[in-house]
C-alpha cells in the first residue's frame, strides 16, 4: 500500500512537470510565431543581397548588390540614395501598433489590392522577408503592413522619423536608377576628347601614356602649344570626372529629337582602360538676363545655367552648369 502511494505521487509529480513543459514550450512556439508575425526588420542589412519589389500596376523592380554599388533590374546602377533609404527602413523598421480589430477586414483588403510586395534574399537567394507595405495612417505617422501569409495587419513606423514608409518602396522608372553622368576615377581613364564645335581652337584630346599624360588639339588646323604639360593640371581635370551627377532624367522630353539636331556646346568622349568608350553631348539651355556695363547702360546678354545631355544615345539628361560646368577646360589651361 505504502509503495503503491509512493508510486502514485510520483506519477502525480511527472505529470505535473510534464505538463507545466508542454505548456511552456507551447507559449514559446506561439510566443515566437507572434514575435515573427510582426518581426519587419533585417538588423544585418549587410546579408541582403537581393531586394525584389512588386507593384500592384505590375510594375517589378530588382535591386541586386554588387561590388560597392547595387544593380537595377540587371542593366542600371541603381541610385544610391534610393537603396540607402530603402536600408535604413530594412534596418529599423518596427511595428508601432496593433490596429483595432474592427479596422483589421478593411486594411487587408486595402494592402491585398494596394499593397506593395516586398522581398529580401540573401547571397544564397535564401528569402529572409516578404511583407506588403499598405498605405498611411490618418496622421501620416505610421505605414500598414502585413507579413506574407500572416492574418494580422500592424501599423509599422521608424522611430526616429516620421511619415509615410510606403515613399521609399514607390519609386518606379528611372527615378530608381543611379543619375551619374560621369563616375570615373582617374587611374581608370585611358583618354578624354573633349570637342567644342564652335569653339574649336579650345577643343583638345588627353592621353595616358606610360611616361604619363600627353594633351593635343582636337582639330588639326588648331596650333601646337609647345610648352611644358602640368601633369599635376591634368590630373585636376581628370579628378573632374569622379563625379558628375544629373539633376533628372529627361528620356520622355518632347523636344528630345529637335534638341538632338542642334549643334551642342560640347561633345566629351571618354575611353577607360579596357577600352569602352562613351560619348556626352551637352546642349545648353539659354535664356536672357540684363546686364549693366562700366557706364551703368543695361544691355541683354544671354546666360546658361543648365543643359540637356545626351549619354551615349541611350539617356537624355537634365544637368546643372553649376555641376558639369568643371570638366570644361580648355587646351591651353594644361600647360605651365
Amino acid at each position: 500500500m505504502k509503495r503503491t502511494l509512493i508510486l502514485l505521487a510520483l506519477f502525480l509529480v511527472s505529470g505535473a512537470a510534464t505538463a507545466w513543459y508542454l505548456t511552456d514550450e507551447g507559449q514559446q512556439q506561439k510566443s515566437t510565431l507572434l514575435s515573427e508575425d510582426r518581426n519587419f526588420k533585417v538588423e544585418d542589412t549587410d546579408a541582403i543581397h537581393k531586394i525584389f519589389i512588386a507593384q500592384r500596376s505590375g510594375e517589378t523592380v530588382t535591386l541586386e548588390r554588387k561590388e560597392g554599388y547595387w544593380m537595377y533590374n540587371g542593366k542600371y546602377r541603381a541610385l544610391p540614395n534610393a537603396v540607402d533609404n530603402l536600408m535604413r527602413a530594412f534596418r529599423e523598421m518596427q511595428m508601432q501598433y496593433i490596429p483595432p480589430a474592427k479596422a483589421a477586414p478593411s486594411i487587408i483588403r486595402d494592402l491585398a489590392t494596394q499593397g506593395i510586395k516586398v522581398e529580401l534574399y540573401d547571397a544564397e537567394n535564401k528569402q529572409l522577408k516578404a511583407y506588403y507595405i499598405g498605405g498611411a495612417t490618418v496622421d501620416e505617422r505610421g505605414t500598414y503592413a502585413i507579413m506574407e501569409g500572416a492574418e494580422q495587419p500592424y501599423v509599422i513606423h521608424l522611430p526616429t522619423w516620421e511619415g509615410n514608409l510606403r515613399f521609399r518602396f514607390n519609386l518606379s522608372g528611372d527615378r530608381w536608377r543611379d543619375k551619374s553622368i560621369f563616375a570615373q576615377e582617374v587611374e581608370d581613364i585611358a583618354s578624354v576628347v573633349i570637342e567644342y564645335p564652335k569653339q574649336k581652337n579650345n577643343s583638345f584630346r588627353v592621353e595616358k601614356t606610360e611616361e604619363g599624360y600627353t594633351v593635343d588639339p582636337f582639330y588639326d588646323i588648331t596650333p601646337t602649344i609647345k610648352r611644358s604639360i602640368s601633369q599635376g593640371k591634368v590630373e585636376g581635370f581628370l579628378t573632374s570626372f569622379k563625379q558628375i551627377i544629373a539633376e533628372a532624367f529627361e528620356n520622355e522630353h518632347k523636344k528630345r529629337d529637335s534638341i538632338l539636331q542642334s549643334i551642342p556646346f560640347s561633345i566629351i568622349t571618354l575611353k577607360d582602360n579596357d577600352g569602352l568608350e562613351k560619348r556626352f553631348q551637352f546642349f545648353p539651355i539659354q535664356f536672357e538676363t540684363i546686364d549693366h556695363d562700366a557706364s551703368g547702360t543695361p544691355y541683354t546678354r544671354e546666360q546658361v545655367e543648365r543643359y540637356f545631355v545626351d549619354a551615349n544615345r541611350e539617356d537624355f539628361m537634365l544637368a546643372q552648369q553649376v555641376v558639369c560646368g568643371k570638366v570644361f577646360w580648355k587646351y591651353d589651361a594644361f600647360f605651365d
